[in-house]
Order: C-alpha cells, then structure tokens, then sequence
C-alpha cells in the first residue's frame, strides 16, 4: 500500500523535483530497512511503528522549487556541516534544490542516528 503510494507521489512531480525524490528513497530503504514507509499528511514519511506517522524517522516533502527532507528528531543529531535547519518540535530539513545536494553517505549516517534515537 505505502509503497505504490510513494512511487504515485514521485510520479506526479516535475522531472527536477522526482530526479532529488527517486534519488533519495533507496537511500532512506537502505538506511531504514524495517521502516514502513507510506503517505502521511499528504508526502512520503518513513516510520518505525506497523503505520505511517508511528514514530516517524523522516520525510520527504515537494514545494515548487525544490524537496524538503526532514528528520523528526533533527535537532538532536550533531551535523558538523550545518546542512540541517531547525524547525518546528525538534525537526530539522534540508532544502534540497538539485540531485547533486544529495550526500548518500552524509544522508545514511542522519537517517542510522536518526532511528537510533527512536529506539532508545
């Protein structure tokens, strides 16, 4: 279910925005191989619990021009490079504009941690 819904999402996007979506996905199911990921609040949100929104680790959200990628727990991981922007609770996102923005391995090491704190 969660995952047809993902790729519909992907699908309607502009051709820059689903380059950044297509690639960030396999990075997240990589990273979270036990997440359930599906649609929750209108984008792609990837959680530890049986359902979407259930201890949620990230998301991707699409704007006109560019994908937000953000990490529930965001504000509590070290991030040296200052790529994370807080935001509401303890969220922090990246604004991502071009599929080049995309660090698989700075991305993997956010979304490991980022689960690790939900496990706790």
């Amino acid at each position: 279910m969660g995952t047809t819904e993902i790729t519909d999402y992907l699908r309607g996007l502009d051709a820059p925005l689903r380059e950044i979506g297509e690639k960030l996905r396999p990075i997240v199911d990589a990273a979270l191989p036990g997440a359930t990921g599906g649609m929750w609040h209108g984008h792609p949100t990837w959680s530890l619990g049986s359902r979407p929104g259930q201890q949620p680790v990230c998301l991707l959200k699409a704007y006109r021009s560019y994908v937000t990628f953000g990490l529930w727990r965001g504000q509590e991981l070290a991030d040296p490079g200052g790529r994370l922007v807080p935001g509401a609770r303890r969220m922090a996102a990246v604004k991502l504009h071009a599929v080049d923005e995309i660090d698989p391995a700075l991305f993997t090491d956010w979304l490991r941690r980022a689960a690790d704190l939900e496990t706790r």
